[in-house]
């Protein structure tokens, strides 16, 4: 979640992201306002929209939800409505007993909190639970900042403030998110439960792609800012446009310095390659995912990824589009090559060398 650059998706991400970590059915994001005497943004999950419909105005932090503002401490109980802070629940509201919530802090000022109910086997949450919850408001904390940062960049004019928010991002955030990712595997070594495992493991694997996004983000706020072309946006406007017309979900990444980096003779290819690509995967592969990942340092490699249907004997072939991708991998020393996706689907990789 980390890696979003929109606020509203990172407030999303880890509100669905805690629920299924640590088995409520339902969870909730409350955000403080301005005074951080009351909840000015209340996010759900759980609940379809007929019901949130029905129970009309959000809470702005009465009862229950109000003990974590008033105390920012973690609360876990085992029935909610017993509390005698309790202010009972409005029509259409669904019952709800076992509860859990943790403060969310960024820059150690509390943001919000996060809000969980209801243990999906029926019992109250753990001590287990709790630690998972506390660590995931950590990351939580460190995804709100690297959002908020991002949308200041977009507002930066002057050289000395891109400096110095590049120098946030990799001394406070990379560094903390480091810190985090250690604190997850070390939970996940403790926890008995095989499948609170594989989510915690997957939690980690996120930081790590959020890491590697952040580095990118800080090359490009260090070079200078100069007209001129931006591989990145072009890559960006090819997929959106080549996938307009089509349900294919695209997630499009860059590590590395690509604007920076690749010369112009590279460039040239590297675009005709993702447009040769993502167009093969919308005529042929009948996929509803699709994964453009390019990534350079002493290379560059470009990863078409896709869910559909896979190599067949006719999608294999060694059609012109392809013949032409793997001579222009050729014409610069590198290679092109197609593999089956673990899964199901293919991968299309691209590599060829940087000019020394």
């Amino acid at each position: 979640m980390g890696s979003e650059l929109s606020l509203p998706l990172v407030l999303r991400r880890i509100v669905e992201t805690a629920t299924g970590l640590v088995g409520a059915r339902y969870g909730a994001l409350g955000v403080l306002d301005e005074t951080h005497t009351r909840l000015s943004e209340f996010l759900t999950t759980g609940m379809d929209g007929s019901t949130v419909e029905t129970i009309g105005t959000p809470p702005s932090g009465h009862g229950i939800l109000g003990l974590l503002i008033v105390d920012p401490r973690p609360i876990r109980l085992p029935d909610l409505t017993a509390h005698p802070d309790s202010y009972g629940f409005p029509p259409g509201h669904p019952p709800m007993e076992s509860f859990l919530g943790v403060p969310i802090r960024v820059r150690g000022q509390v943001f919000g909190n996060l809000y969980l109910t209801e243990k999906t086997n029926g019992s109250e949450f753990t001590d287990a639970d709790l630690e998972f919850a506390e660590a995931l408001a950590s990351v939580a904390g460190v995804a709100v900042e690297n959002a908020r940062l991002h949308s200041r960049v977009g507002e930066l004019r002057v050289v000395e403030d891109r400096e110095r928010i590049a120098r946030d991002l990799h001394d406070t955030v990379i560094q903390r998110l480091f810190a985090t990712g250690l604190a997850l595997q070390s939970l996940a070594a403790r926890a008995g439960d095989a499948e609170v495992v594989d989510r915690l493991q997957q939690v980690v694997e996120d930081l790590d792609d959020t890491v590697r996004r952040i580095r990118t983000t800080i090359f490009e706020l260090q070079r200078p800012r100069i007209p001129g072309r931006s591989i990145r946006q072009e890559v960006l406007d090819l997929v959106s446009e080549t996938l307009e017309h089509t349900e294919i979900e695209p997630s499009v990444r860059f590590d590395g310095a690509v604007d920076l980096t690749i010369p112009e003779t590279v460039a040239d290819h590297l675009v005709a390659v993702v447009r040769e690509s993502v167009s093969n995967v919308v005529r042929h592969s009948g996929a509803s995912k699709l994964v453009v990942d390019i990534t350079v340092n002493d290379h560059v490699e470009v990863r078409v990824i896709d869910n559909g249907r896979g190599l067949s004997p006719e999608s294999s072939a060694d059609s012109r589009g392809l013949h032409n991708l793997r001579s222009r991998a050729h014409e610069l020393g590198g290679d092109m090559t197609l593999e089956k996706t673990p899964g199901g689907g293919t991968t299309l990789v691209w590599r060829v060398p940087l000019p020394g």
